[in-house]
């Protein structure tokens, strides 16, 4: 040990003591005779050297084991301190100084523990137990740096479908508890390939509802291919959270070492640009990446740069498109259709911009622009007498925005828009899973003269219960159901019993995607008689729309009367 022990500190006292009882006799014994100046220095050293002794060895007994024990004590937090904290405490500091013993042996195991936790909490996600991105990054990073052969390795980029919809509806708390399923789920497929022999593989949550996975050896692309369908199988079983019953499925993108890329940032942005393209192809899909993906990815960047610029320069425009009574003959609303005039591009439809638009969050500005655009038009066709309703498309992102009815309010005040003369329409799966706020706020909208109305009903899984406690007015039948009508007797049997289940709750049914006559004929004998389709009529200019389809006064009024 460095410094002074107790064990010197207690010879040094010893010889302290000596010397001050050599000083007293001295000094105490002290005679003027030379000869008896000698005699009394002899035995004032004696006595000394006796004293100095006797606190040597008394002290010595009484402080030695124990001062032995301090420095042994010391030493080991010294080396605590240098990170050793497995050592056990020595023997001999728990038989001189047993609560020191006891007090040190807790302070490195809460020690231990606290570390253990923080290098979880910095390597493991605390949701679903499996690597976080941190964690995952560096294990990939070191089996791609520490290859010796250029065998194929892939990396799975795994994109969670439905999730958001299971946070909205069913709170945060089951969304962890679903997350943590399918994690679980993820490692039976590992194990699973594992025991076939493809050997271990490293799985990560990056963020949200995206996850990854790694495999270092794979014999070829089939295999990737082969692994993905096991996920998706697994995903896509039904995940039971108590009494609620959740449906989910994966979109995944796969980049495979070294084709791909040797690096992990080049594997992770290649397998997140195949997602994406998986995702936007109907999802529940897994797509290899390919160059040809990546020139789509980098065409839809740039497609996101020139929306931001487009609502700047105004380079939107309006078409309508009517929907028809069949019985009359007239034209009953007109549905809004944004169209992008880009500069380059020529006419670019909404199938193209809009779920770039959603994705990157330009679809509120968008929507306001949409929103403004109508109401202004609403209310000059109502100023003209004309009283055929504009339906605006309101999309999810819209409807999330906690002041998406006060902005609507506020484009309404400010073009003096009839609400009479304004339509909302909601696809299906928005509708369903709505919140009582919007709900509320609807209803509210429904009393002074708005329209609600459902889009693409047909292509969710609907639940007619639900339907009725809707504020809505009409339904609009997505063109799938209808596709096949004029040809199948299982499609007329279909439609025909979902337009009366909606014609029963009081709503009214507007059949979108009509191509033909046979179509029409065929939803006629249903009982259907409001129409929306090519066959019809396309989308077109306001100027258009108003030659071929304004209601003359004369003939609104003979109607009304």
């Amino acid at each position: 040990m460095r410094g002074v022990t107790l064990k010197s500190r207690a010879t040094a006292f010893a010889c302290a003591a000596g010397a001050l009882v050599f000083t007293l006799s001295l000094v105490l014994g002290y005679s003027p005779d030379q000869q008896d100046d000698l005699n009394q220095v002899g035995r004032a050293l004696i006595i000394a050297i006796l004293c100095g002794t006797l606190s040597w060895a008394s002290t010595s007994r009484s402080m030695a084991a124990t001062a032995a024990a301090v420095d042994t004590a010391t030493e080991r937090l010294l080396s605590a301190a240098h990170g050793d904290l497995q050592s056990p405490v020595s023997p001999n500091i728990s038989a001189e100084l047993p609560d020191l013993s006891v007090a040190m042996q807790s302070l490195f195991s809460q020690v231990r523990t606290n570390l253990d936790h923080v290098q979880s909490l910095a390597l493991f996600d605390q949701v679903t137990g499996l690597a976080n991105r941190t964690s995952f990054c560096r294990q990939v990073e070191r089996h791609l740096t520490g290859r010796n052969t250029d065998a194929m390795a892939a990396l799975f980029f795994i994109d969670l479908d439905g999730f958001k919809g299971v946070n909205d509806s069913l709170g945060h708390a089951a969304g962890d508890q679903l997350l943590a399923r399918v994690a679980g789920r993820l490692r039976e497929v590992v194990m699973a390939q594992v025991s076939a022999g493809t050997g271990d593989a490293v799985i990560g949550r990056l963020a949200g509802d995206e996850f990854t996975m790694f495999f270092p050896f794979l014999p070829g692309p089939s295999a990737a291919a082969r692994i993905a369908r096991a996920v998706q199988f697994a995903l896509s079983e039904r995940f039971d959270l108590g009494s609620q019953h959740v449906e989910l499925g994966a979109s995944i993108g796969i980049a495979c070492y070294p084709d791909h890329g040797d690096t992990l940032s080049a594997l992770l942005r290649a397998a997140d640009v195949a997602m994406y393209h998986a995702k936007h192809q109907g999802r529940g899909r897994a797509e290899i990446y390919s160059s040809e993906l990546a020139l789509e990815a980098a065409d839809r960047a740039e497609l996101e740069r020139d929306l931001l610029l487009a609502l700047q320069r105004d380079e939107f425009l309006l078409e309508f498109q009517p929907q028809i009574d069949v019985i009359s003959g007239q034209a009953v609303a007109a549905e809004a259709l944004v169209r992008w005039a880009h500069p380059e591009r020529d006419l670019v439809m909404p199938g193209t911009f809009v779920p770039v638009a959603e994705e990157s969050g330009t679809i509120v500005a968008l929507g306001d622009w949409v929103m403004s655009r109508v109401c202004e038009t609403a209310a000059r066709w109502a100023e003209a007498g004309q009283r055929q309703r504009i339906a605006i498309n309101i999309s999810t992102r819209e409807l999330a925005q906690a002041d998406f009815f006060m902005r609507l309010r506020h484009a309404m005040a400010t073009h003096r828009t009839p609400a009479s003369m304004l339509a909302l329409e909601i696809t299906e799966s928005v509708a369903m899973n709505m919140e009582p706020r919007i709900l509320d706020q609807l209803a509210a909208m429904r009393t002074e003269g708005l329209h609600i109305a459902i889009d693409d009903f047909g292509t969710g899984y609907s639940n007619l219960a639900r339907l009725r406690e809707l504020p809505v007015d009409r339904v609009k039948i997505d063109r799938s159901l209808v596709r096949d009508i004029a040809s199948s007797a299982e499609a007329r049997t279909i439609c025909s019993a979902v337009v009366g289940l909606i014609q029963g709750l009081g709503m009214e049914v507007v059949i979108e995607g009509v191509e033909n006559e046979a179509q029409m004929d065929v939803l006629r004998v249903i009982g259907c008689t409001l129409f929306q389709g090519y066959h019809l009529a396309r989308p077109m200019d306001e100027q258009s729309y108003l030659t071929r389809f304004a209601v003359p006064l004369i003939v609104q009024e003979r109607h009304i009367g």
